[in-house]
């Protein structure tokens, strides 16, 4: 009996992910391997088929809030140190998400409407959910369009102008 014949698998052809893509890829990169340098975590990235320089590998870790961390034998390892829910997000961190992220602001009695690119807004949203910013209730967030709810002692269109202006729109 001979052995049935399959066709070889082609290898993944090397693709550049967008940014949120592949900060995901490196952050479970990150939870399942020592990663020891930027060169190691581009060369992982590399045997999932993903394009990515040192350089921006390098920005993907600092977005990411990737911190060096000693292992047993003295080795020191990249992680990302959880951000629970109630650690407020310094206003830095606001700001870079915002003026990445939010492409229109609009607003409408005590709501302030804020659009992303698709997939998006739960990035912003847990990032201003986060900041503790004065005067802001919640949020809610779908694809594109995150809800803020404003408290009834601010104005929506003095949280959309602020808002905005983190943006740097």
């Amino acid at each position: 009996m001979t052995e049935p014949v399959t066709a070889p698998t082609a290898p993944t052809a090397p693709r550049t992910l967008a940014k949120p893509q592949r900060q995901h890829r490196v952050t479970l990169l990150l939870a399942d391997n020592a990663v020891t340098s930027q060169a190691q975590l581009v060369d992982l990235l590399a045997a999932e088929g993903i394009v990515a320089t040192q350089a921006t590998v390098s920005r993907d870790l600092e977005d990411l809030g990737a911190i060096k961390v000693r292992v047993g034998g003295g080795e020191t390892v990249y992680a990302i140190p959880e951000l629970p829910s109630e650690q407020r997000a310094p206003e830095a961190h606001l700001r870079r998400v915002f003026s990445e992220w939010v492409v229109e602001v609009a607003h409408s009695a005590n709501l302030v409407v804020l659009r992303t690119p698709p997939g998006s807004a739960h990035v912003v949203a847990s990032a201003l959910d986060r900041s503790g910013l004065a005067g802001v209730v919640g949020t809610v967030a779908g694809d594109d369009t995150l809800i803020v709810v404003v408290a009834e002692s601010v104005a929506g269109a003095d949280m959309a102008a602020e808002l905005a202006e983190l943006a740097g729109l």
